[in-house]
């Protein structure tokens, strides 16, 4: 009823071949899951230093170039001037962007099991907040 295939397939199956392709580690993954969310929370950082100027940002934003920076071996990330805005954002937007983004950090930092970065994503969580607090209750 069916014929017998006579010629030998063109399709491969991977079972038995060795893999051609470069494999990551889930640290090595968590590693580039983290720095990204970093570089992140680090831009959004630094268009709130150009809104609302302020030391705490300035520290904060060293400090997370230093993460970053170390989480890629050494490559200092690229970040815009501090006087170079494409639009006006807006303060508020900025710190609930910016504290959704310490959140993801947070979690990946501790799935990593990374003390340094879940500590300084708390602290940045807990500074987006405060900073929101006041005209949140102001506009209720």
């Amino acid at each position: 009823m069916y014929e017998p295939i006579r010629k030998k397939s063109v399709h491969r199956t991977m079972a038995g071949t060795p893999h051609d392709f470069p494999h990551r580690s889930r640290e090595e993954e968590l590693d580039i899951q983290l720095a990204g969310h970093l570089a992140t929370l680090l831009a959004v950082t630094d268009e709130l230093r150009v809104v609302a100027p302020s030391a705490d940002l300035d520290a904060a934003a060293e400090r997370l170039a230093e993460q970053v920076t170390r989480l890629r071996g050494g490559r200092v990330p690229a970040r815009a001037s501090a006087t170079t805005t494409s639009r006006e954002p807006d303060a508020m937007t900025l710190h609930r962007r910016a504290h959704a983004l310490a959140g993801r950090v947070l979690v990946v930092a501790a799935s990593r099991a990374d003390t340094a970065v879940a500590i300084l994503a708390a602290e940045r969580m807990d500074a987006h907040a405060a900073a929101l607090q006041p005209r949140e209750l102001a506009s209720r």
